[in-house]
């Protein structure tokens, strides 16, 4: 029997009938799993209002004591990794080990965060005056409103939750209406602790309904998105009628340079690893292969090898999957049309190509496209797929020239055993982040930012903490 949820306002679960129920689908099995609701206007004005209200005492708490509620439900989520991820691989399709590690990470990154709790600071500035002191203070924006995709949800509900608390704001979450069950999960499991009421809320629903809703409030002070290039768009639209602050992480094309000097047994690993975690469905993971031509039929033929020997089909049903299946016919579709377009391009297949022959579920053969070029549709878009499009090169100069042609800039990588070849990447590459000899995958600490395309604002560390507060600088005259 599938669940049935209500959302979450002001430290309670809301028991209303809707109109309308958002059923969720298990993308390995198109069954039902669960539903939540299509949320009124009148629900989300709630929620908002629910965390308004909560806001000015939860600031005033100092945030140690903030930082304690953090670690409650972080303790919480540690009870229940394992139905959690159970939960999380029905709904998105990813495996049941990712999911684990989703779980566990998302703890992680609450601890984490709840340990800036002592460390959020102000500054003093030399006045030009005699007996003046100035003050440069921080303080919460209010009421953020956080956004979610499908494709990492639980921890994408951390993400955006815990800087934001612990920086003495409040929050309205709205799961991805594919995955919206794990967050309400979460919101149980918040609602176990004595977080106070209308601190975390929870509404689900469509973006053009509930994310537009809240994106066009007067009453938020932040919109937090992860999700599409469009999307992001349409946000910063609605956002703009009251010129709300916005925090955008959108698509990402990676570029992976291989060079000659490289070892290509580690290239080739840590590029299948990115291209087949969570099925090639993360914006930060690597999209397109720029190698030098002296190597690129090894390097070809051994991540073609890898690809060759991924394990897929229901996350459920096996263990020892490397990875699920898509999350829905869309997005499945989407990637057997841009194999085909490049194809037609003059592309040269490897392996894969083609959905994979399975009853059930939105399987896509992994796939490696060789004698690739910068023209053809598929170095240019977002696959969101276990697909390798290879492109060769001659030249590092010519690498970089490629990598930087591109509307999107959120992760790049390179793989050299040269330092002076790393260096001129990273100081020549265009993009949030670059990963020298290693898969694409952020740490919890860094800065997870874009540049173009990509986003605005960013996530993670002392920098993704401090997009949560504002400034006030204060003149203190004491003579």
């Amino acid at each position: 029997m599938s669940a049935v949820y209500q959302n979450f306002i002001d430290g309670q679960f809301v028991d209303q009938k809707h109109s309308e129920e958002i059923e969720v689908l298990n993308p390995a099995t198109h069954q039902p799993v669960g539903s939540v609701p299509e949320s009124t206007d009148d629900e989300v004005d709630a929620a908002i209002a629910a965390a308004r209200a909560a806001q000015r005492s939860w600031a005033k708490l100092p945030a140690i004591q903030r930082a304690g509620h953090l670690r409650a439900i972080s303790a919480k989520l540690r009870q229940h990794v394992d139905r959690l991820a159970r939960l999380i691989t029905s709904e998105q399709g990813k495996t049941l080990e990712l999911a684990k590690v989703e779980v566990n990470f998302t703890a992680d990154y609450i601890d984490y965060m709840a340990e800036w709790g002592r460390r959020i600071e102000g500054e003093v500035i030399t006045s030009d005056r005699a007996n003046e002191t100035i003050f440069l203070l921080r303080k919460p924006l209010g009421v953020v409103a956080g956004i979610l995709p499908w494709n990492f949800p639980f921890f994408l509900v951390a993400r955006k939750m815990a800087p934001a608390l612990i920086t003495g704001n409040t929050i309205v979450i709205k799961p991805s209406e594919e995955t919206p069950m794990n967050a309400f999960e979460f919101a149980k499991l918040v609602a176990e602790t004595d977080l106070p009421k209308g601190v975390f809320n929870l509404v689900s629903g469509k973006g053009a309904s509930v994310g537009a809703r809240l994106s066009g409030s007067k009453d938020v002070n932040m919109v937090s998105f992860t999700g599409s290039v469009a999307v992001g768009s349409q946000i910063m639209k609605a956002a703009s009628q009251n010129l709300t602050r916005v925090n955008l992480e959108l698509g990402g094309k990676a570029p992976a340079i291989v060079l000659a000097d490289a070892n290509l047994d580690l290239a080739a690993k840590a590029i299948w690893d990115s291209r087949i975690t969570n099925t090639g469905q993360l914006c930060n993971c690597a999209e397109r292969i720029y190698v030098q031509a002296s190597v690129a039929d090894a390097l070809t033929e051994k991540i073609a090898a890898h690809m060759k020997g991924t394990r897929y089909g229901d996350p459920l049903a096996e263990s020892t999957l490397h990875m699920g299946p898509l999350i829905n016919r869309q997005g499945l579709m989407k990637v057997d049309e841009l194999v085909r377009g490049a194809l037609a391009q003059g592309a040269e297949l490897v392996t894969g190509g083609r959905i994979a022959d399975r009853e059930k579920g939105y399987h896509y053969e992994p796939t490696v496209l060789a004698n690739c070029g910068h023209g053809m549709n598929i170095m240019h878009q977002e696959v969101f797929g276990p697909v390798v499009p290879i492109q060769k090169v001659d030249s590092l100069e010519e690498a970089i020239r490629y990598a930087n042609d591109s509307e999107y800039g959120l992760t790049s990588s390179i793989f050299t055993s040269n330092l002076n070849h790393a260096m001129q990447a990273c100081n020549e590459l265009e993009f949030g982040e670059t990963y020298v000899n290693r898969e694409h995958f952020e740490a919890m600490q860094g800065f997870h930012a874009g540049r173009r395309k990509s986003g605005i604002g960013g996530a993670d560390g002392k920098h993704g903490l401090y997009e949560h507060l504002e400034t006030q600088v204060v003149y203190m005259n004491h003579a």
